[in-house]
């Protein structure tokens, strides 16, 4: 696996690794754990030849937040890529992703705003701003996002489709389903911030949203099942929920009754020094 950090040498590598075949761009921010890996394999069933990033984006963290704190572990995630037969790695520096005099902001309005959005503002600029950045620097065939950050895979979609990021650019942006621990818990770097309890008591956000999403399929009101979820989340440990939504899959906008079509759940809670987010599926047909 080729490691590179110098824009110049990321596009002559990569147009060789597309002498032989397709191209999928894997973007992360490091500190990989299994989820991460899963988004490897998935890539090598879409491409011959997976690019890996990692990159700890100062874009999309606001004052305050935990860039500083951020886990980084480059040498273990270029062992883990490796060995999942990852080609390249692009890891940059902050100075050659934002040379000096960077000017450019990406804005995505609609799916950006409410939940995250509103709690980090800014922030999904910062992830479009980096993210139409690697899409332009490595070109790829295909990009694989977790659905574990669903905003997030909505306001990439959502640029997408605005700006015309297809062949030869894109051609297909690919959610891959969010990996579990056993007890449900979604895999997450900020995990990492959990002690021990903390970590047994960060499963019942996911307990909570699965009989929520259960309640509201069964005919429950929505909001009543959103009440009862926030009750068992805090009850289970969390010392706040910063949101907890019923939405239109695609758009985002919220659902205070029962539609006809994609529903997601979305949750954000705080434990100890971690603010944990998921979201299921809600079947409403």
């Amino acid at each position: 696996m080729q490691t590179i950090n110098h824009l110049n040498l990321l596009r002559e590598a990569v147009a060789d690794l597309r002498k032989s075949g397709r191209v999928a761009l894997v973007p992360t921010m490091g500190a990989l754990h299994f989820g991460h890996l899963t988004l490897m394999r998935e890539a090598r069933r879409h491409a011959e030849h997976v690019v890996a990033s990692i990159f700890v984006n100062p874009r999309q963290f606001a004052a305050g937040e935990d860039l500083d704190a951020y886990p980084r572990q480059l040498a273990a995630d270029q062992t883990a890529l490796e060995s999942e037969g990852v080609a390249l790695l692009w890891a940059p520096t902050v100075e050659e992703m934002y040379p000096a005099g960077f000017a450019t902001n990406v804005g995505v309005s609609g799916v950006s705003e409410g939940y995250c959005g509103a709690a980090r503002p800014g922030h999904f600029d910062g992830v479009a701003t980096v993210v139409l950045k690697l899409f332009n620097q490595v070109a790829p065939d295909v990009a694989l996002f977790g659905e574990k950050d669903w905003q997030q895979l909505a306001v990439i979609r959502r640029m997408a489709r605005d700006l015309d990021l297809t062949s030869p650019h894109v051609d297909a942006i690919i959610g891959v389903p969010t990996v579990r621990e056993e007890d449900g818990l979604a895999r997450s770097s900020r995990n990492a911030y959990l002690s021990a309890q903390e970590r047994v008591e960060a499963a019942s956000l996911s307990r909570a949203m699965r009989t929520a999403a259960a309640e509201i399929a069964g005919g429950a009101p929505i909001g009543e099942a959103l009440a009862r979820m926030e009750q068992a989340v805090l009850a289970g440990g969390f010392a706040s929920v910063d949101y907890a939504q019923v939405c239109d899959a695609d758009t985002l906008v919220p659902l205070a009754t029962r539609g006809t079509g994609p529903a997601r759940l979305l949750a954000a809670a705080r434990i100890g020094k971690a603010r944990l987010i998921d979201n299921i599926d809600v079947p409403l047909g």
